[in-house]
């Protein structure tokens, strides 16, 4: 078989033909980052030709820090007993809600370690906490709904039936990382598996949510192995439709059992995102990261396949426990937006026209 140049391979897709593993591999090793970028933007705009970059207000609420997983790349975690272990009290949570409310968020993204004792009833009644003050959810990663299940000896799909029942709106895509089981045995040896992740989210689909679907690379995975990550939501994407946006993220290795390795920095960065975006054909919206890149990197993103700017975390402990301290106000996004040449509009988790607004 005859290997295609890179100018082959970005012609094929800019003229309707799916990325293939080989391709995208090719992509990825390439060092042509500003045709890979155009490229990607021009498959963006064709997405989205009103020149329109999204983001949402919202808080990132961690309601444990009690964790079993012990994954390598986390700086965040606490093991059970430790001093510094916490559990969030429902008028703590209450608190945090009512000042997203003041600051004009309609969403929390809600999420935690690993607890090793709390049952499903827990995070029912969390939920319902939650929802009584009328502010959207979007909660509980695929390893969180995994262990939840299993602590609870309840299948994946009785469990977000009870959870969705209790108020849970939607799914973030953490813990995806790579969706590889020879890295996971690495890096998150105590975390569901590339399988139970995709059939989480799967049932999700089924029952009617919508999810976002991530990617951590730049630690233990190779260039093969991102592109087969990505394989892995394609495929679900195909099956479920059960995507609303991607976000593709560098591993911070600051503070973590990993700390000493390289980190990815821009260039590689934004070939990944770039190349996520010509390979995920099915997924409308893809996020820049500006909370692991900074602001300036976030904006030339939107050059490179990024049409949304995620969220303003108004809270974010996760990221920046591994020494990261990018933070962006709503104000703030929306220049960066606008100085790049687009439009900038509030959005909510599904992208529902609308519930937009500039």
């Amino acid at each position: 078989m005859s290997i295609k140049t890179v100018d082959a391979i970005l012609k094929g897709v800019l003229e309707g033909e799916r990325l293939d593993d080989d391709s995208a591999l090719a992509l990825l090793k390439s060092h042509e980052l500003l045709a890979i970028g155009k490229a990607a933007d021009t498959l963006c705009r064709g997405k989205h030709p009103d020149g329109v970059v999204t983001y949402i207000v919202d808080r990132n609420v961690n309601y444990t820090n009690v964790c079993v997983s012990a994954c390598r790349f986390c700086a965040f975690y606490k093991t059970p007993g430790h001093g510094d272990a916490y559990l969030i009290t429902d008028d703590q949570i209450l608190e945090k809600i009512d000042e997203t409310i003041k600051l004009g968020g309609k969403r929390i993204l809600l999420q935690g370690g690993l607890h090793p004792k709390l049952q499903l009833e827990w995070y029912e009644n969390l939920l319902r906490v939650i929802k009584g003050r009328g502010i959207g959810i979007h909660g509980f990663s695929g390893p969180e709904i995994a262990h939840i299940s299993r602590i609870s000896k309840l299948s994946i799909a009785d469990t977000i039936a009870r959870l969705q029942k209790a108020g849970l709106d939607s799914i973030p895509g953490g813990g995806a990382e790579i969706l590889v089981d020879r890295v996971r045995d690495i890096v998150s040896p105590n975390k569901c598996s590339a399988d139970e992740w995709i059939e989480v989210m799967r049932q999700a689909g089924l029952q009617g949510m919508r999810a976002t679907a991530t990617m951590m690379f730049g630690h233990e995975e190779t260039l093969r192995e991102r592109i087969e990550s990505l394989g892995r939501i394609r495929e679900l994407q195909d099956e479920t439709g059960v995507f609303t946006a991607f976000i593709p993220w560098p591993f911070q290795p600051k503070n973590t059992d990993l700390e000493g390795r390289a980190e990815t920095g821009g260039f590689e960065y934004l070939k990944t995102l770039a190349v996520s975006r010509l390979y995920l054909d099915n997924i409308d919206n893809i996020q820049a990261s500006w909370v692991t890149q900074g602001a300036k990197i976030a904006q030339l993103s939107l050059y490179f396949g990024a049409n949304d700017m995620g969220s303003t975390m108004i809270e974010e402990n996760v990221v920046a426990s591994a020494g990261v301290s990018f933070r962006l106000t709503e104000k703030e996004i929306r220049r960066l937006v606008e100085d790049a040449g687009f439009t900038a509009r509030r959005r909510v988790m599904d992208y529902s026209p609308g519930a937009c607004r500039t």
